[in-house]
């Protein structure tokens, strides 16, 4: 993706399956690295996660549907907001680390702007997606198809959005999502079978792209290998 030069620009890591612990580690260093230097460009990764359930700061134990003390399911509890959610490969996950200060320093016009790219993303394959008033997240017919948490620590971003493609959505029965009892969790391929994944994630970039104003430049090495080990 070329950079434009007029535009402020963000780094691009698009990284495949990697370990939840070591994006969430990343993303806390690429955090503090611009909170100590504001001038460091904006970032974007985008990855998938082995199965994962993730919950909110705040979020409570009452919306799983098993023990976490005598539990197989990898857990963690992390500084965004929102309940409890579920990552799995098949599921595009964006975690942006962005300056707002740069942007517009409001939280909630962040969080729309972040439905606003999945939105964009889901109208070019004709997907009329819609935002539910006092709900966060995107919605298809009633199924939620993308969620999203963040955490900010002086206007620097963190955490962000999952798109479900094509996951494996039986790892949601475990949970209740986001702590909505009466809305199913859905993903695109229940309404566009055989969507292309990298298709779908390049759209998704565009959008991002135009959304927030920024160019995104490809970057290169990460520290870590991007290659998680399954967890089956």
């Amino acid at each position: 993706m070329a950079s434009d030069s007029s535009l402020r620009p963000c780094w691009l890591y698009q990284m495949g399956l990697v370990d939840y612990q070591q994006a969430w580690d990343w993303q806390r260093q690429l955090v503090c690295d611009r909170i100590h230097n504001p001038q460091l460009p904006d970032t974007l990764i985008l990855l998938e996660h082995p199965p994962v359930y993730t919950l909110g700061q705040g979020a409570s134990l009452d919306f799983l549907k098993f023990n976490p003390e005598q539990s197989d399911h990898a857990l963690h509890r992390i500084e965004r907001g929102g309940e409890v959610t579920y990552h799995c490969p098949g599921q595009l996950v964006g975690y942006p680390i962005l300056n707002l200060k740069h942007h517009q320093p409001d939280l909630h016009w962040y969080l729309r702007q972040l439905e606003e790219v999945i939105i964009r993303t889901l109208d070019i394959y004709g997907l009329a997606a819609e935002r539910i008033p006092g709900l966060t997240g995107v919605w298809l017919n009633n199924c939620k198809v993308a969620a999203i948490g963040i955490k900010v620590s002086r206007w620097i971003t963190m955490h962000g959005f999952s798109l479900n493609i094509n996951p494996d959505l039986s790892g949601f029965d475990q949970i209740i999502p986001c702590g909505i009892q009466n809305r199913a969790v859905g993903s695109l391929t229940q309404f566009i079978p055989n969507l292309d994944s990298a298709e779908v994630t390049a759209t998704l970039l565009h959008q991002f792209a135009q959304v927030f104003d920024i160019a995104l430049v490809p970057e290169g090495p990460v520290p870590f290998s991007s290659h998680a080990p399954s967890s089956n």
